[in-house]
């Protein structure tokens, strides 16, 4: 499993995770908050499954 997300692309993801979660917490959207465990996960990991299959690699190449 090879890195394709990159740097600012991890960022946006954690936080918009982190913020929908944050939501969904407090009350203020229903369960669909809680599908910002995806982006969460796939900026933690740096990997995205959905990449691969449309051709996208946010990694700087080396």
């Amino acid at each position: 499993m090879k890195a394709n997300v990159g740097g600012i692309d991890r960022i946006l993801r954690i936080v918009v995770g982190l913020v929908l979660i944050g939501l969904t917490l407090n009350g203020t959207i229903g369960v669909w908050g809680w599908i910002g465990v995806v982006p969460l996960a796939t900026g933690a990991v740096g990997f995205c499954a959905l990449y691969p299959l449309l051709g996208i690699n946010t990694c700087p190449k080396k």
